[in-house]
Parts: structure tokens; C-alpha cells; sequence
């Protein structure tokens, strides 16, 4: 049984690192599917904004009207101060409109990175598991040398212990 134990070593490491591999890709794609869910997350960003928009868009029309029907009908003209309300209203609104869309780029481009980040950690995954898997064969290799190097020694009558 002894005689068999570093080829048992050295099979156990090809193992290990084929299964260390195999880990590292898995792990790749797990970070890979994540970062296209966080694309999708991103694209939904930037359609929320145009929504938001236009649905403010909506209401600030529905005001605006109420506030012209209701000026009007006090007899005042939309003249002088009539019009400096609405105008200012106007501005109000580009200035809301102008929050809206910085916070929708904002959120889209958060969701960017996190997703860069995502195929990012992937990468490092699949590296991670390269070198592992390296590590293993390695050790696979020092198994199958150190047989031969004991195999030699034995048939000139050296010991193990005598090898530098």
C-alpha cells in the first residue's frame, strides 16, 4: 500500500485541481449573470426616469392650467405679476424636470458600475481558480517527481534522506 500512497496523492491533486477549475468558472458565470441583471436593473433606471418625467410632466400641465383658469377667472389679464407666476412655475418645473433625469443617470450609472464590478469579481474568481488548480497540479507533479527520485535512490541504494 505505501508504494502506491504518492500516486494516490498525485491523483487526489489532478482532482483537485480540475474541481478548483471547475469552481472558478462557475463562479465566473454566477458574477457574469449577475452583472447582466444589474444592466437590466440599469436600462429600468432610465426608463423610470422618462416616466417620471413624463408623468410629472402630466401633473405640471394639469397645475399650471388650474393656475391660469383660476387667475383668469378672478379677472385679472395674464399680464405683470399673472404672468411672473406662471413663468415662475415654468422655471420650477424645468428645475424639477432637471432633478429627475440627474437622479434617473445617476441611478443607471450606479447599476453600470455594479455590474462592471460584478464581471470584475468574476474574473478574479476564474484567475483564483486557475491558480488554485496550478497549485494542485503542482503538488501533483512534486508527488509523481518525489517517485521518481525515491525510485532512483532505491536502485543505486541511496535513501531518501540522503538526496539534497
Amino acid at each position: 500500500m505505501a508504494p502506491a500512497l504518492p500516486y494516490i496523492a498525485a491523483g487526489t491533486s489532478v482532482l483537485a485541481a480540475t474541481q478548483a477549475s471547475a469552481i472558478g468558472k462557475f463562479n465566473q458565470a454566477v458574477n457574469n449573470r449577475n452583472a447582466l441583471v444589474l444592466e437590466q436593473e440599469a436600462e429600468q433606471a432610465r426608463k423610470l426616469g422618462y416616466y417620471n418625467i413624463q408623468k410629472f410632466n402630466q401633473s405640471f400641465d394639469k397645475f399650471q392650467s388650474t393656475t391660469k383658469v383660476g387667475i383668469l377667472k378672478s379677472g385679472v389679464e395674464l399680464s405683470g405679476t399673472a404672468f411672473k407666476i406662471l413663468q415662475s412655475n415654468a422655471e420650477q418645473a424645468e428645475l424639477e424636470r432637471d432633478l429627475i433625469e440627474y437622479n434617473s443617470n445617476v441611478a443607471e450609472a450606479r447599476k453600470l458600475e455594479e455590474a462592471n464590478f460584478a464581471r470584475i469579481s468574476g474574473n478574479v474568481s476564474r484567475m483564483q481558480g486557475r491558480l488554485a488548480s496550478i497549485g494542485y497540479l503542482s503538488q501533483a507533479g512534486t508527488s509523481l517527481l518525489n517517485i521518481s527520485q525515491v525510485g532512483f535512490g532505491q536502485d543505486r541504494g541511496i535513501q531518501v534522506g540522503d538526496m539534497p
